[in-house]
Order: C-alpha cells, then sequence, then structure tokens
C-alpha cells in the first residue's frame, strides 16, 4: 500500500503545477468554438493532474485508501474563447489556508493569441476526499489528509430559497422504470411548488449511472451537463430553442462565467428536480440565472447543488468569427416570461 506522506500532502498544498492540455472534440458543439461545459472539463483535469503530480493520485487514493477525490464548489470565468485542436497551458496554484477542510486551487487556462501568451480562462475551486464505504470499509483515513476527508459531500449553503412543504404531494418514486421516460417537464407537484409565481423552468430527470462516479453519486462534471441541458431545455419552452435561432439568425448562447456548488448528495436512480430561474437581465445584453438541484427522501425535498450562470449571445459572422449582440424584443420578452 502506497503510504499518504507529510511530504505529498505538501506538494499537494503548496506546489504549482503546469500542464499542457488539450482541448476535447465533443465540446465543439457550433463551428470549433469550445463550450463552457468542457472548458470547466480542462480545469477539472488540470486539478486531477496537480493531485497525480503531487504523489496523490486520484485512483491511489480510492483503491488504496478509499478516498474519491470530488470538486465541490467550481467557479470559472471565460476571458476569451477556446478552440477545437488547441493545446491550453494550465496552471494550478493551491490557495487552501491552513485551517481550511477544503482543497482549494485556483486555475488559469493560457493559450496562443497572435503570438503572445494570453491568460483565456481563471477559476476557482474546491475539492474534498469522500470516504468511501460501498465496497468495502475505508477504514481511519491516512493522519495528513485526514482533515480534508468527509463521509458526506456538501459545502457550506449560500442563502437559498425557502423549501416548499411537500407533506402529502410526493408519490412513491418510481425511479427504476423507463415506461414513463427519462424526464418530465411536467405537470408535477414538487416542480409547480417550486416554480410558483417565478420566472423559473423546471425539470424532473432520473440520474442515470453514467452522471455517477465512485458508485453511486452524481459528480461536478455531471452537474455542467445538467445546467448545459436545462438551459437548453428553458430555450426551447420559452420559444426561442438554440436551432431556432441559429437557423433564423445564426444566434448561438454564449457563456462568460459559471459556479457550481454541491450542497449534498445526489444518488444514482434519483429523480433530480431542477429548477432553472431568470434573476437578472442586464441592458438586455447578458442576463444570469440560478440552477437549483434537488432530490425528495422520505417526503421531504433536499437541496443538492446551486449555481450561477450568465449568457449572451453571439452572431455567427463565418466560421472564424463572432460577436456578442442585444436582445431584440423576442428574445427579451422571452427571457423575462412575457410570452
Amino acid at each position: 500500500m502506497t503510504t499518504v506522506t507529510e511530504s505529498a500532502v505538501k506538494a499537494l498544498l503548496t506546489s504549482e503545477t503546469t500542464a499542457s492540455l488539450r482541448t476535447r472534440y465533443e465540446g465543439s458543439n457550433i463551428c470549433t468554438w469550445i463550450g463552457f461545459k468542457h472548458i470547466n472539463y480542462l480545469v477539472e483535469e488540470a486539478i486531477l493532474y496537480h493531485f497525480d503530480q503531487s504523489g496523490l493520485a486520484a485512483r491511489t487514493l480510492h483503491a488504496e485508501h478509499g478516498l474519491g477525490v470530488d470538486l465541490v464548489d467550481l467557479d470559472t470565468r471565460i476571458l476569451t474563447a477556446l478552440f477545437m485542436d488547441e493545446v491550453v497551458v494550465a496552471k494550478v496554484v493551491p490557495s487552501a489556508a491552513e485551517d481550511d477542510d477544503f482543497i482549494s486551487f485556483t486555475v488559469a487556462l493560457h493559450a496562443d493569441r497572435d503570438g503572445k501568451d494570453t491568460k483565456a480562462i481563471t477559476a476557482r475551486a474546491k475539492a474534498v476526499l469522500r470516504s468511501d464505504s460501498y465496497v468495502e470499509e475505508a477504514g481511519e483515513p491516512p493522519a495528513p489528509i485526514a482533515r480534508f476527508v468527509t463521509h458526506r459531500l456538501g459545502t457550506p449553503a449560500p442563502r437559498l430559497p425557502e423549501v416548499p412543504d411537500l407533506s402529502g404531494i410526493v408519490p412513491a418514486a418510481d425511479n427504476t422504470s423507463l415506461a414513463a421516460g427519462r424526464g418530465t417537464t411536467g405537470p408535477d407537484p414538487v416542480l409547480d411548488l417550486l416554480t410558483a409565481g417565478k420566472n423559473a423552468f423546471g425539470w424532473k430527470w432520473r440520474i442515470p449511472y453514467p452522471y455517477c462516479h465512485f458508485s453511486e453519486r452524481l459528480q461536478m462534471s455531471s452537474y455542467l451537463r445538467q445546467m448545459e441541458e436545462v438551459v437548453d431545455l428553458f430555450l426551447a419552452d420559452r420559444g426561442i430553442s438554440v436551432k431556432t435561432l441559429l437557423d433564423e439568425r445564426r444566434w448561438i448562447p454564449a457563456c462568460p462565467h459559471s459556479r457550481i456548488q454541491i450542497l449534498d448528495e445526489a444518488l444514482m436512480e434519483e429523480e433530480l428536480y431542477t429548477v432553472y430561474t431568470v434573476e437578472n437581465i442586464f441592458k438586455d445584453f447578458t442576463y444570469t440565472s440560478r440552477m437549483d438541484c434537488y432530490v425528495v427522501r422520505d417526503g421531504k425535498l433536499v437541496q443538492t447543488a446551486t449555481g450561477k450562470v450568465t449568457h449572451g449571445y453571439a452572431l455567427i459572422e463565418n466560421r472564424r468569427d463572432w460577436n456578442l449582440v442585444t436582445f431584440d424584443e423576442r428574445v427579451s420578452k422571452a427571457l423575462r416570461g412575457e410570452v
């Protein structure tokens, strides 16, 4: 068994790492630009590389110590676009305080722009080591990293909306039957309560195993997928689907900022209630929305994640260039829920 040493933990918490990473082909959905989800994947990959270079690879921590590396807070800003087949330089700097229970990092992705080293992406992230007893008991964690070990995922909750009382309205979950489909946007009594009186859209969805890791729980990268998918459904529901505006105007959603915090655990084959609420529209140029995710356990609503995402619209001028545009009346009304 590999020993977790003080020197390895010191390297994890104090040393900086640099890695060359390549953008993923899958993330190039419109022309050759890479979407926010896959940019966040690069941030996650850089952090996992940092663990490995410190001598604490994620596979080793889980296989030998029953500890899963979980990102629980990821806050990313896109300063300039990344492209298909682009190699970026990822710089990871630990930022945890001595008494912090999280392993915290700042991450910057640098790209070459006209021969100049350009900071394209900045991010802040927090990770924990989740003790895993699903297959076998993990035992006591190694002393040098014990303060980062948790038996349940979560971060300090921001100010959250009041959770409604679900007494008597939640039917027994039939979350393993596929007869009713993988998801619904309504009618559903829980979604109705969560969206009532708000400029919001709700989606209930069964968590499949490809979205989970360490045998049971939804992971950060899957919440990013959830955020991307709920935006897609919301826009379609408001009559301005991604394809509609692509076909009619060559407009695409552009995302300069996203943040997701895991507040509790969501488990494989549970039903996840995702609520997407438009909070602010700034000068008909960008809009900020909140994503809140819940599961129902024992008749009670449990919030598992919350997030923020900012969007604008870009006009595709050609296969290489785009420019941000101001919302017109149709798009503005759709985002405000006036249609």
